[in-house]
């Protein structure tokens, strides 16, 4: 069984990267095909691994400002031959699930969301990741045929699987494909409860990118007078920073060890965000603390209201303010907090993944036996 493996772009480490590390323990011998790959930012990260990058690699930017090239990208991931894979594994949420396969190759697709820029809000998509004006402009008319292209290669697609019920719901109205739910890798064991050392400040973590809605916590909080320590780094740190009051910390990056000791000792997580799967939010249940989440995206399906976490149903920051005030009125319990974020352990993700990638293959082969009997017939 020789399989490769397919990822949109290394050129950032977050919850997709973290998808593939897995896939790549499991397929160590594994290729690795992607758009663009910056050894750079990747660090150690896939050093070891077999990289086959598309023509975008040579182009100037690209590395850096891959999203100013989205019309390029459909050719570029069709470049790749598979003809000598029994199994393409493919992780995607915007091109990977494109590349073109032969039908004796079985191509199975985890999706961490259907194209969010080419189905959703495109101008939102140009203001979040501060594009170039001229890009900016563009964006609109680019668009209808990114959209054009992205349902034609849903077709290629043999397998869907989704990162949540919530993308999987987005798969079936976008593509109109089942998909089967495993949901998506936490190293659990990074984290720890800590009850007696519990501090007075309340903590968001990740990527600073508008989607998030930093800024709505970042208001409540200067209303609320209350501690945030806000770690993280991207596009939105400046203008953040600039309505910030003295009590909310920016900390940017931090390693992993300091990271797991900020979740331990938060009163509570923000997750003021819609997520099609919230990772951070995860990692803190892992650490046994409570979420204050906006109801929205696949947090639903995790969080239980007041008994790991709390609502609002507004992203403003006056709905925020309500739910930090609210969630004071309530006790938690730490330890099942941490027991309901262990059904997310990576080695749980790996063995489902395993499971399921040879059942699909052992079906596959067998429809193909089937085929070649009665065409030798």
């Amino acid at each position: 069984m020789k399989i490769a493996l397919v990822h949109d772009y290394l050129v950032q480490h977050g919850g997709a990267e973290r998808v593939l590390e897995c896939f790549c323990e499991l397929f160590p011998d594994a290729s690795i095909y992607t758009l663009i790959y910056d050894k750079k930012v990747m660090g150690n990260t896939f050093v070891n691994c077999d990289i086959c990058t598309s023509s975008l690699q040579k182009i100037p930017f690209a590395r850096t400002r891959h999203r100013i090239f989205p019309l390029l990208m459909p050719m570029a991931i069709e470049e790749f031959d598979f003809s000598q894979f029994d199994i393409v594994l493919s992780d995607s949420s915007s091109f990977a699930k494109g590349i073109i396969t032969r039908p004796e190759t079985l191509h199975i697709s985890y999706v961490h969301t259907p194209m969010r820029y080419a189905w959703d809000d495109c101008q939102k998509y140009t203001r979040d990741f501060g594009l170039p004006k001229l890009i900016e402009k563009l964006v609109p008319f680019m668009m209808n045929a990114i959209r054009v292209w992205d349902s034609v290669s849903s077709d290629r697609v043999d397998k869907y699987v989704a990162n949540s019920n919530f993308v999987a719901r987005r798969i079936k109205k976008y593509y109109n494909k089942d998909a089967t739910i495993i949901n998506p890798p936490v190293s659990t064991n990074n984290f720890y409860v800590d009850t007696k050392n519990v501090g007075d400040y309340y903590l968001m973590v990740g990527r600073l990118i508008a989607y998030k809605r930093h800024d709505i916590a970042v208001e409540a909080f200067n209303r609320l007078k209350l501690p945030l320590k806000i770690i993280g780094r991207g596009p939105e740190l400046k203008s953040l920073k600039k309505i910030a009051g003295d009590n909310i910390e920016f900390l940017e990056r931090v390693d992993d060890a300091e990271l797991a000791g900020y979740y331990a000792h938060a009163k509570a997580f923000i997750f003021p965000q819609e997520e099609d799967f919230g990772i951070v939010a995860i990692e803190a249940m892992a650490s046994g603390r409570p979420i204050i989440a906006y109801r929205g995206g696949d947090i639903i399906e995790h969080v239980e209201d007041k008994k790991t976490g709390i609502f609002f149903d507004e992203q403003t920051p006056e709905a925020l303010s309500q739910a930090v005030l609210e969630f004071n009125k309530y006790k938690f319990d730490s330890h099942y907090i941490r027991k309901q974020s262990e059904k997310f352990d990576r080695e749980i993700f790996k063995r489902k993944i395993k499971d399921y990638i040879e059942k699909e293959f052992e079906e596959h082969m067998q429809l193909k036996n089937t085929t070649l009997t009665i065409e030798n017939n």
